[in-house]
Protein backbone atom coordinates (compact mmCIF):
# COMPACT_ATOMS: atom_id res chain seq x y z
CA UNK A 1 0.00 0.00 0.00
CA UNK A 2 1.54 3.68 -0.83
CA UNK A 3 1.73 6.32 1.46
CA UNK A 4 -1.52 8.13 -0.67
CA UNK A 5 -3.35 4.75 -0.16
CA UNK A 6 -2.84 4.67 3.68
CA UNK A 7 -3.69 8.25 4.01
CA UNK A 8 -6.97 7.62 1.61
CA UNK A 9 -7.60 4.58 4.05
CA UNK A 10 -7.68 6.87 7.24
CA UNK A 11 -9.47 9.82 5.43
CA UNK A 12 -11.99 7.08 4.31
CA UNK A 13 -12.04 5.86 8.14
CA UNK A 14 -13.05 9.02 9.20
CA UNK A 15 -15.41 9.45 7.06
CA UNK A 16 -17.06 6.18 8.34
CA UNK A 17 -16.84 7.02 12.29
CA UNK A 18 -18.39 10.38 11.04
CA UNK A 19 -21.05 9.09 9.09
CA UNK A 20 -21.72 6.69 11.79
CA UNK A 21 -21.85 9.20 14.51
CA UNK A 22 -24.43 11.72 12.55
CA UNK A 23 -27.41 10.17 13.98
CA UNK A 24 -26.71 11.29 17.20
CA UNK A 25 -23.81 13.90 16.78
CA UNK A 26 -24.74 17.88 18.20
CA UNK A 27 -23.56 19.17 16.71
CA UNK A 28 -23.77 17.64 13.37
CA UNK A 29 -19.57 17.04 11.75
CA UNK A 30 -18.75 19.25 9.00
CA UNK A 31 -17.98 16.33 6.12
CA UNK A 32 -17.07 18.91 3.74
CA UNK A 33 -13.51 19.03 4.50
CA UNK A 34 -13.09 14.89 4.60
CA UNK A 35 -14.71 14.93 0.97
CA UNK A 36 -12.63 17.61 -0.15
CA UNK A 37 -9.31 15.77 0.91
CA UNK A 38 -10.80 12.27 -0.13
CA UNK A 39 -11.10 14.71 -4.26
CA UNK A 40 -6.86 15.46 -3.40
CA UNK A 41 -6.00 12.76 -2.84
CA UNK A 42 -8.11 10.87 -5.67
CA UNK A 43 -5.94 13.27 -7.83
CA UNK A 44 -2.79 12.58 -6.33
CA UNK A 45 -3.04 8.50 -7.10
CA UNK A 46 -0.90 7.70 -10.27
CA UNK A 47 -2.72 6.88 -13.04
CA UNK A 48 -1.51 2.95 -13.06
CA UNK A 49 -2.92 2.71 -9.55
CA UNK A 50 -5.46 -0.32 -9.38
CA UNK A 51 -8.23 0.15 -11.22
CA UNK A 52 -11.25 -0.66 -9.27
CA UNK A 53 -9.59 1.83 -6.52
CA UNK A 54 -9.52 4.09 -9.48
CA UNK A 55 -12.97 3.36 -10.26
CA UNK A 56 -14.55 3.30 -6.39
CA UNK A 57 -12.85 6.73 -5.79
CA UNK A 58 -13.90 8.17 -9.01
CA UNK A 59 -17.44 7.07 -8.74
CA UNK A 60 -17.34 8.29 -4.94
CA UNK A 61 -18.16 4.73 -3.37
CA UNK A 62 -16.37 5.69 -0.74
CA UNK A 63 -17.36 2.34 0.87
CA UNK A 64 -16.38 0.22 -1.69
CA UNK A 65 -13.17 2.16 -1.73
CA UNK A 66 -12.82 1.73 2.25
CA UNK A 67 -13.45 -2.68 1.98
CA UNK A 68 -10.91 -2.81 -0.81
CA UNK A 69 -8.14 -0.85 0.71
CA UNK A 70 -9.01 -3.03 4.26
CA UNK A 71 -8.28 -6.22 1.89
CA UNK A 72 -12.25 -6.94 2.29
CA UNK A 73 -12.99 -6.17 -1.64
CA UNK A 74 -14.41 -9.63 -2.01
CA UNK A 75 -17.20 -8.34 0.13
CA UNK A 76 -18.00 -5.69 -2.62
CA UNK A 77 -21.25 -6.67 -4.14
CA UNK A 78 -21.22 -6.03 -8.25
CA UNK A 79 -23.19 -3.31 -9.33
CA UNK A 80 -23.95 -2.05 -12.63
CA UNK A 81 -22.17 -0.05 -13.33
CA UNK A 82 -18.93 -1.94 -15.30
CA UNK A 83 -14.75 -0.70 -15.43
Amino acid sequence: MTATEREILETLTRLDISVKAMKTADPKPNLIPIFTRLDELTQNLPRDSDPSLLHYLHRKSYEKALLYLQGRDAENAEGTCRH
